[in-house]
């Protein structure tokens, strides 16, 4: 057949899909072109299924990726011609982007068209027209400042992003450099995917940088790429990210890696208010408030300095008020970390138009085969429900036989073998239902951490575990993300929060960071055969899929592993 290649993978189709056959010899190149333009959908075993879609095209863009590249790519792994609409429609989605500008000059915040049927198109929405001033002129409109955030989310949603080069404030000075060394006397140095991650972001000072997500894999160093865009900037910062550990590690890192002062670091958190030139505080105090009708007071902090960053530490957990705030900050410097842009709430447009466009997004693959982060073998463990359960989970309704198949008690025999099999390596056992993180830990005698779990308990033991006084720690979901525990190697993933492959990337990133000898983890989940559990596995699964990584599947029951 003409225009037939048998060794290509793809399989690109009028709806915009695309299927990918893994066996080709072919599936890593192209996999590898396809996560810079294209948003994996589902991953069976033989094929996957991929979507371009106007958001991942413009993200893209924003990323110097063009449309001619994205159908050059497609053409060259696609075992059949590219149908002529979907080359059309990929270069329409991305002449898209950048149609509507917004530019400041002594005028004002101006909205301007690149062609008179546009600015017509985009008066008459009903979504923007509300958010438009005076008409200026055939192409342009004057914009309220302070309704910036709110018109590039609406252009967003009808589909013509906004360029934002309106510019930022500077913000209150803060001179400050990264240093060559540690305290601890260690060589410090960026390596060459965090400069350049940095370099994208800040576009050497100009309109077009200073807002946007930086993607890199857990272990990769996101912290130090925020760091070195700090110290590009030279200005005040606000951090704002997960949790009180989060909170302290970042602070660590700030003195160990830069010439910031400790009187010059301050953390604002429920036990903390101390807010200096870099300030570094939780989305849980700054969304907090005493009635479900009150306001939100911690918000106050985003006026309490003439901030000239806000970095937003694992973006994709960005709660919906500081969204809304977030919306009146567009004239502050804005850096969205995160190891997915995946969001379970659907939300990747508003993190697009507030935050930003992402600006580098290095595959996780390609990084582990350069050893900056760990290996990782990645094997599912399917266990029998026990036939006393059978029965109470035939009848429960879908919540429920989610939480009894995640709490089989066969899990502790699995638990045990797979810590005997690796009885050197440092291990976490990871789960969702404290009283079944209780039971396994118990009988093992492992420390256990949650979300009760006072925060000085919670420090003295990730510190006894770092320094390797204690090998196995139990943790809940406390611990997916920003905690830096670089010597875990092994994790046993026993319940999840059902299909979530956020989470995925956050638990299998807990044990990438680089190690010092043999650069190899191993990332366990145990699920219960033929129920919801192993269904809501497979969709996590997506996330391992989408980064390139194989997971083999072993019988439970009998304990069979292949070799790990």
């Amino acid at each position: 057949m003409t225009g037939y290649h048998t060794d290509n993978p793809l399989i690109v189709q009028g709806d915009h899909t695309i299927l990918v056959e893994v066996a080709s010899p072919r599936y890593t190149d192209a996999r590898d072109q396809l996560v810079r333009f294209a948003e994996l959908v589902k991953a069976p075993e033989h094929v996957h299924t991929y979507r371009v879609t106007p958001l991942s095209v413009w993200n893209a863009c924003a990323a110097g990726v063009s449309a001619a590249e994205i159908i050059a790519a497609l053409q060259e792994f696609s075992k059949y011609p590219v149908p002529a609409h979907v080359a059309v429609e990929i270069r329409d989605f991305a002449s898209r982007y950048g149609r509507m500008r917004l530019l400041r000059d002594e005028r004002g915040l101006i909205l301007q068209a690149n062609d008179s049927p546009l600015a017509e198109e985009v008066s008459r929405s009903k979504h923007v027209a509300p958010l438009l001033q005076e008409r200026l002129s055939a192409l342009e409109f004057r914009v309220a400042p302070a309704a910036r955030g709110e018109i590039k989310q609406a252009l967003v949603k009808i589909g013509f992003p906004a360029e934002d080069v309106a510019g930022y404030t500077t913000g209150e000075a803060l001179s400050f450099s990264l240093r060559d060394t540690t305290l601890g006397g260690e060589s410090f140095g960026l390596r060459p995917y965090q400069q350049d991650a940095a370099d994208a972001f800040h576009a050497s000072g100009s309109d077009r940088g200073g807002s946007g997500v930086i993607a890199l894999p857990c272990g990769a160093g996101k912290t130090i790429v925020g760091m070195a865009c700090m110290a590009a900037l030279q200005s005040s910062t606000l951090i704002l990210t997960t949790s009180v550990t989060a909170v302290r590690q970042w602070m660590r890192e700030l003195l160990d890696k830069t010439t910031l002062l400790d009187y010059q670091v301050g953390e604002y958190s429920g036990l903390v208010k101390d807010v200096q030139p870099v300030t570094v505080s939780t989305y849980q105090i700054m969304t907090w408030r005493g009635r479900t009708d009150s306001d939100f007071p911690h918000l106050a902090l985003f006026d309490r300095r003439n901030w000239g960053l806000i970095i937003y530490d694992e973006v994709h957990l960005l709660p919906a008020p500081i969204f809304r705030i977030t919306a009146g900050l567009q004239a502050r410097r804005r850096l969205g970390l995160t190891a997915t842009l995946v969001r379970e709430d659907g939300r990747e447009d508003d993190v697009f138009a507030l935050i930003g466009p992402k600006k580098a997004d290095v595959p996780w693959k390609v990084l582990e085969n350069q050893g900056w982060i760990a290996t990782a073998n990645c094997t599912e463990v399917r266990l029998p429900m026990p036939e006393e359960l059978r029965m109470p989970y035939a009848v429960a309704d879908a919540r429920a036989k989610f939480r009894i198949a995640s709490e089989n008690p066969l899990k502790i025999v699995s638990v045990r073998e797979i810590l005997a099999r690796h009885p050197d390596e440092p291990a976490l056992l990871i789960g969702m239902y404290l009283d079944q993180l209780k039971a396994l830990a118990e009988p093992l005698g492992l420390p256990v951490i949650t979300g009760a779990t006072p925060q000085y308990t919670r420090d003295k033991l990730y510190a006894d575990f770092r320094e390797g006084r204690i090998r196995v720690l139990a943790v809940s979901k406390v611990a997916n993300f920003a905690v830096d525990l670089p010597e875990a190697s092994l994790a046993i993933q026993v319940s999840g929060t059902f299909g979530s492959r956020q989470e995925e990337a956050q638990r299998l990133g807990r044990i990438l960071r680089p190690k010092a000898a043999r650069n190899q983890a191993h990332f366990y989940t145990v699920v219960s055969r033929d129920t919801v559990e192993q269904d809501f596995a497979l969709k996590r699964q997506l996330f391992l899929c989408e980064q390139g990584y194989a997971y083999s599947i072993v019988d439970g029951e009998e304990l069979a592993f292949h070799s790990p």
